[in-house]
């Protein structure tokens, strides 16, 4: 009988800890969304960029469900798919696209820094449901300190980027949200998928009328980037992403991306030769903590 109960405790608990994980390796693959997108402008226009992933993105997925004979989702689920497809496969790839043509990519991470506290927002409001007292506080805390750090990286100056990050904010948000939604009856994988082909029109006719009037130099570190942004950050990652929300709740899901400004601004040293200081690591060790508090709040 003891060992029945260990099982069944094991089972209970094993859900949250592979949403955890999953969702974690969603983060890691998004926090090189930003740098591989700085590449891929080397040799793209910003609308041939958020076209021609969201193009690629689309074969992908559409291979995958055709040759898995998914179903296809309820006529509700729709909408739903449509609010993705806007926000996470359109709307997003071409704001930050604009943006980054005269933001850093630190500058740029701050997006994603307020973009925790907007999902969980939009959940909440989409949902119903209350995160606890103790989840906003630490949540909000978290999402201070990464707004303050990555703002403070670029000396605080607001430009039309900002604009473009804000909306690319508010419409990412609440595409997390209506896919944890739908994550938690369809897999995660379908989610994306189907909102990729969904947004497969519009992306094929930005990409083919961008790529007719805006510059194209194809360099190896461009392609490179087009590829990880169609494959990582437009499919595999969300794939990840939406399951482990679906297995541990938008909310709790959203605030492990508090991690992910300092994730990209690390990628950002490494790879584009951008620069931070010493606050850093005291910046993560802050954030790391407000992800464990909202990790183990209650939420009614």
């Amino acid at each position: 009988m003891e060992i029945d109960d260990s099982a069944l405790a094991s089972r209970r608990i094993s859900p949250l800890s592979n949403g955890t994980v999953l969702a974690s390796l969603g983060v890691l693959g998004f926090s090189l969304s930003l740098p591989a997108t700085q590449w891929a402008l080397d040799g793209f226009g910003p609308w041939s960029v958020a076209g021609v992933r969201g193009t690629l993105a689309a074969v992908l997925a559409l291979i995958v469900l055709l040759r898995s004979r998914a179903a296809l989702p309820a006529r509700g689920d729709w909408p739903a798919l449509a609010i993705v497809a806007g926000g996470c496969v359109i709307g997003f790839p071409l704001l930050t696209a604009f943006a980054l043509r005269t933001a850093s990519t630190a500058h740029s991470a701050v997006v994603i820094g307020a973009l925790p506290m907007a999902t969980a927002a939009a959940s909440a409001f989409r949902s119903g449901r209350r995160p606890s007292p103790v989840f906003w506080a630490a949540a909000g805390a978290g999402a201070a300190v990464v707004v303050a750090f990555t703002i403070s990286q670029n000396h605080g100056r607001p430009t039309i980027a900002d604009l473009y990050l804000l909306l690319a904010l508010l419409g990412c948000a609440a595409g997390y949200a209506e896919g944890g939604r739908l994550a938690a009856h369809l897999p995660g994988w379908h989610v994306i998928g189907w909102a990729i082909v969904l947004a497969a029109p519009v992306d094929v006719a930005v990409s083919a009328t961008a790529l007719a009037h805006e510059p194209v130099h194809l360099t190896a570190k461009a392609l490179a980037a087009m590829a990880y942004l169609a494959a990582i950050s437009q499919f595999g990652g969300f794939v990840l992403w939406y399951r482990g929300m679906g297995a541990i709740g938008v909310a709790r899901a959203s605030q492990l991306q508090l991690a992910q400004p300092l994730l990209t601004i690390v990628w950002a040293a490494l790879l584009l030769g951008e620069h931070f200081t010493a606050a850093v690591p005291l910046t993560a060790a802050v954030v790391f903590g407000c992800i464990l508090v909202t990790q183990r709040a209650r939420t009614s």
